[in-house]
């Protein structure tokens, strides 16, 4: 990918001391942030695959794609590698729309069980992301309070809905139906993408949600049908999932729901769900925040 696209998130001093880090045959960031040798290529390639992926959307190439690339990104500040990401990769392709192809809005909604932190803080100013992030609370990395909702120009623009350990389908697919989905419609993106983790499904170690595989392609299906309201593109980008065999089938349901489509089984609406509106109904046009 050409560097300047990576640059446009992670300053060029942070990416040269990943390089250097991986080219010196690896080392820790942090506890749980391991590079090797060819992780800073991985990485590259990882970023890059998610700006292909943004360019072959808007240029109409296709209208639904994924990009299943790691490392993944989502934790990853401008200067900091965490939580196994090194780069941002949604952050570097929804810049990179918005930069070099165009776009004045871009979508973006993180479904990993963890909170997308670096995602978060780097659109946290602006308003050309809406960034929303369904995630497990109390959980690694301890942010995404549902009272962030960004700062400054991007007031109103983050919108982070925390679910307790042990949420199942109802509670993730009313966040989308009742939170999510009549924020972004109101937004008006001119492309949907999501930061696809699968770490929330009930076989995960490293979680305790009980989203199973029929959960994720609902959600897909929640957002196809967004995003063909919207008339605009989707595209995934790969973030989390821990258990092999639960990645694998979620990865493919999700896959299946966004191309095929289709209208998504309404979901009930949730406690959780009518907090969230209450607390988001200032800046987006919530029905439950008015119910």
């Amino acid at each position: 990918m050409p560097i300047e696209q990576l640059h446009a998130v992670h300053p060029p001093a942070y990416v040269d001391e990943v390089r250097h880090v991986c080219e010196e045959g690896g080392g820790a960031f942090d506890p749980d942030t391991v590079a090797s040798a060819g992780s800073y290529d991985a990485a590259l390639h990882a970023a890059g695959g998610a700006c292909a992926m943004v360019e072959a959307l808007v240029s109409g190439e296709a209208n639904v794609a994924f990009s299943a690339m790691r490392p993944p990104g989502h934790h990853a500040e401008p200067t900091v590698a965490m939580g196994f990401c090194l780069f941002n990769n949604v952050a570097v392709a929804a810049r990179h729309a918005l930069d070099s192809l165009g776009l004045k809005r871009v979508f973006v909604l993180d479904w990993d069980v963890h909170h997308g932190n670096g995602t978060n803080d780097i659109f946290s100013a602006s308003s050309e992301v809406l960034f929303a992030s369904i995630h497990q609370w109390p959980l690694y990395p301890g942010t995404g309070a549902l009272q962030d909702v960004g700062r400054e120009a991007g007031e109103g623009y983050s919108i982070n809905l925390p679910v307790p350990p042990g949420s199942g389908e109802d509670v993730w697919a009313a966040m989308v139906e009742h939170v999510v989905v009549p924020a972004a419609r109101a937004y008006e993106p001119q492309i949907v993408l999501i930061s696809a983790g699968f770490d929330a499904h009930r076989d995960d170690p490293l979680a305790t949600c009980e989203l199973d595989t029929g959960s994720f392609a609902r959600m897909a299906r929640q957002v196809r049908a967004l995003a063909d309201e919207l008339g605009v593109p989707v595209g995934g980008v790969l973030e989390g999932g821990y258990d092999l065999r639960a990645l694998a089938a979620s990865v493919a349901a999700s896959l299946e729901a966004l191309r095929d489509g289709g209208e998504p089984e309404p979901a009930e609406t949730h406690p959780l769900a009518a907090r969230a509106a209450a607390q988001l109904g200032r800046w987006w046009p919530l029905p439950l925040a008015t119910s």
